[in-house]
């Protein structure tokens, strides 16, 4: 397992451990290949050329993220060549069942539960408690070029992420 990070997120207050380094903006974004609701592989290389959102969330089935994704949902139409990217550990027919009853369809939603290389590469693996190999809530813009140009990771899971910062550095 990768380097562990201790205490820079909480969960209601109590601090959990991340797998993996915290990345910055002007590094390379790592590359992935996740697992679409087709079942489907997707890597960021699929999507080269254009701006990414990509956002990690605990879980869909949870309100700050259903929340969350709805509201970027709703954002990207008004962003050019711009795609968000929502990741987290639920399965693909989860993930599917979710867009479809809320008609969420302006977001690919990709599943990482078929290994922990995404959540480490990106220092978003929870590593322990109650929502070990869960994501921690994150949002990455990465530019056509796989540049990341802004990296927020929330420092309380509960919490929303700072979505005007995130749609400024994709516009």
């Amino acid at each position: 397992m990768a380097d562990i990070r201790t205490g820079a997120v909480t969960l209601k207050g109590g601090p959990i451990d991340l797998a993996g380094p915290a990345l910055a903006a002007g590094a390379p974004a790592p590359e992935f290949t996740l697992q679409n609701s087709d079942l489907g592989d997707v890597t960021l290389a699929d999507s080269a050329g254009k701006t990414r959102i990509i956002a990690t969330v605990p879980s869909l089935d949870t309100p700050v993220c259903h929340e969350e994704t709805k509201k970027f949902s709703d954002a990207v139409g008004s962003l050019e060549n711009t795609e968000v990217l929502v990741v987290s550990m639920d399965l693909p027919f989860g993930q599917k069942r979710w867009c479809g009853a809320e008609g969420v369809d302006n977001v690919t939603t990709l599943s990482a539960h078929r290994c922990t290389g995404f959540g480490e590469g990106y220092g978003v693996l929870i590593a322990g408690g109650p929502l070990d190999r869960c994501l921690a809530r994150a949002v990455f813009v990465v530019d056509g070029a796989g540049t990341l140009t802004h990296v927020e990771y929330v420092s309380e899971i509960a919490d929303h992420p700072d979505y005007d910062a995130a749609l400024a550095a994709a516009g």
